[in-house]
């Protein structure tokens, strides 16, 4: 009896380490997770160029400004101030505060789309605001169990 528990013991430890090696092998050849989006050259700042953006929550959803602040960044962005808005929005509206309306679309599109305005302000420290509102909800993360 003794013997068969052995046996039996061992059988269902191959069988974990050869699904082990299955699983880690399919995964190295899987395609990327759901959510991951694949890169947008216009989703990305312009390169050698310095694109200084203020990223308000125009919502009550705590954190929303943390999390599209490190999406900017992974963009190129340089995020320069965050904070929340006293205006409260449904969508997101990305405002062009220095007069160039192409950094203004790249950061709508890196946000996954959204309204562009342009109102020059040259007394504030940034060329891009973006508004966030309660309809724009951050990039999945990829699982990696």
């Amino acid at each position: 009896m003794k013997r068969v528990g052995i046996v039996g013991g061992v059988i269902v430890a191959a069988a974990v380490l050869i699904g082990t090696v299955a699983v880690r092998a399919h995964s190295r050849r899987a395609a990327p997770a759901a959510g991951v989006v694949a890169a947008d050259p216009k989703a990305d700042a312009p390169p050698g160029t310095r694109v200084r953006v203020e990223v308000l929550n125009a919502t009550v959803v705590h954190g929303l400004a943390r999390h599209a602040t490190l999406l900017l960044r992974d963009h190129g962005f340089d995020v320069v101030s965050i904070g929340s808005s006293s205006e409260r929005l449904d969508s997101v509206s990305v405002i062009d505060r220095s007069g160039h309306p192409d950094w203004a679309a790249r950061v709508a599109a890196a946000l996954g789309g959204a309204r562009v305005d342009e109102r020059p302000d040259t007394s504030r420290y940034v060329d891009v605001t973006v508004l966030l509102g309660t309809r724009w909800h951050p990039p999945a993360k990829p699982f990696y169990p």
